[in-house]
């Protein structure tokens, strides 16, 4: 499975670590030269130099979507950032790909209806900390109402793979938040 990960930042760059380590291709993007040399000394530190090559360092979302199997945006958790985001994802990245968005505060429900893909689109509750506390195994996935199996057991099969337990919700965000 090959991974975009969009953001090299804490969560970005501790998520790309525990991809690679489970076996998975991961492509790494910032469009910051300086998030991408710390991630990239990061990584290189955590993995050594033989295991390095499991991610590489891209400066585009296009080049870092371009064959992604999942699309992983790290940018923050608000509203503009994300919307920003999916819809830039939504365009690059091949149809087959399955965008996915660690938010606690923002409805999947919502960004997935902006997209050409909703039904391959969903969030994840986890933060940096998370990634690295060993007491903390289980990743909560919220999806939207038309969420496709397929795109489940992907997400289910790449949260699994790093050793996490997954628990599948639906978004409950856009149902309980008051429309304005």
């Amino acid at each position: 499975m090959q991974v975009a990960i969009i953001g090299a930042g804490p969560l970005g760059r501790r998520l790309a670590l525990a991809a690679a380590q489970a076996g998975f291709k991961v492509l790494l993007e910032d469009i910051m030269p300086s998030n991408l040399h710390h991630a990239q000394e990061y990584l290189r530190q955590e993995l050594g130099p033989a295991a390095l090559p499991s991610v590489r360092f891209v400066s585009t979302i296009e080049e870092a979507v371009r064959e992604a199997d999942l699309a992983i945006d790290c940018v923050p958790d608000e509203l503009e950032s994300k919307l920003e985001i999916f819809c830039l994802l939504d365009r690059m990245a091949p149809p087959k790909t399955v965008l996915v968005s660690p938010m606690r505060n923002t409805s999947i429900a919502d960004l997935a209806s902006c997209t050409y893909r909703a039904e391959k689109c969903v969030a994840v509750v986890v933060d940096a900390k998370e990634l690295t506390d060993a007491s903390l195994r289980e990743i909560q996935v919220r999806t939207p109402p038309a969420i496709a199996d397929a795109t489940v057991e992907l997400v289910r099969a790449f949260w699994e793979g790093m050793g996490f337990s997954v628990r599948v919700e639906d978004d409950a965000i856009s149902r309980s938040s008051p429309v304005a």
